[in-house]
């Protein structure tokens, strides 16, 4: 997409996290435009206080965001223990600006991550996003079960 920047935030994302900086580490409300961006475009993200994604983004290993002038158009985050296991989180492209490459880019950045390097697997959920990761060499992982403990509070 023309005029998209890709930032790959430091660890932890403390540029984002802190003082909302965007591209060319300008303050750009970054905080609120990533909550907005989740609560308009990911059904399993909405109502994330900024409290709790301040702490989200600190423990993230690898965060990515895709901006177009001062608009927020993607956003994605990975988790690993940097030798064996690492989960993508959050990948989240608004629906105008989808089918543009803008999620393979984001993918495909936060794969090249240093703290993603040698990682044995690296897992990801999805609901209706199969045929997306499945182009990305994801495959559906046989033999294992998803497992859930939701928090009582």
């Amino acid at each position: 997409m023309n005029g998209t920047r890709l930032l790959m935030h430091a660890p932890g994302a403390p540029g984002l996290r802190l003082l909302g900086l965007g591209p060319g580490l300008r303050p750009t409300r970054g905080l609120y435009k990533l909550q907005r961006l989740l609560n308009q475009h990911a059904f399993w993200a909405q109502g994330r206080s900024i409290s709790q994604l301040r702490r989200m983004l600190a423990g993230s290993a690898a965060v990515a965001s895709l901006w177009r002038g001062k608009r927020l158009v993607g956003f994605a985050r990975a988790s690993s223990d940097g030798a064996f296991r690492a989960v993508l989180w959050d990948v989240v492209i608004p629906e105008d600006v989808q089918g543009r490459g803008l999620g393979r880019q984001l993918v495909e950045a936060l794969l090249q991550h240093p703290s993603l390097q040698g990682v044995e697997r690296i897992y990801l959920m999805t609901t209706n996003g199969e045929g997306f990761y499945t182009q990305l060499d994801f495959r559906r992982s046989n033999g294992q079960t998803l497992m859930l403990k939701e928090s009582s509070g």
